[in-house]
């Protein structure tokens, strides 16, 4: 695994653990416990909260919403809010990315601002973000 020391965590790799994804388990648990194991502090933002939370709300399953609670208090996740510097920040990766989605920027963003030396995410298409290196689940397998 690549050598890093506060990692930002994009919401599908989150998904696929507590969901027990099972192309993405096994690689997604390795993935958690080297942190644990190598004091990598864990960072994400408050829109993984939003993206998260909307399949326990609308389907009622709040079991998946305690979990993530859970989750994310035992593994000392550090949950960044959106500030105008992270919006700033997301308005320049966003004129640099045009095909990047707004969530993905302030995602990046949040990243940047908040001092990650690693973004990690599903999403291939953000590897074209220059500032910040990537590494997707598939890197991982």
């Amino acid at each position: 695994m690549t050598d890093f020391k506060r990692v930002f965590v994009d919401t599908a790799p989150i998904i696929y653990y507590l969901e027990n994804n099972a192309q993405y388990k096994d690689v997604i648990k390795r993935f958690f416990i080297d942190c644990v194991e190598n004091h990598r502090q864990i960072v994400t933002s408050a829109l993984t909260i939003e993206e998260y939370l909307v399949f326990p709300y609308s389907s009622g399953r709040m079991e998946f919403a305690d979990n993530f609670k859970r989750f994310i208090e035992y593994m000392g996740i550090e949950v960044v809010s959106i500030s105008s510097a992270i919006a700033e920040q997301g308005a320049k990766v966003r004129s640099q990315y045009q095909y990047f989605k707004a969530m993905d920027a302030l995602q990046i963003a949040t990243a940047i601002i908040s001092g990650c030396d690693m973004f990690f995410t599903n999403d291939k298409q953000l590897r074209q973000e220059k500032e910040l290196p990537c590494m997707t689940m598939d890197d991982l397998l």
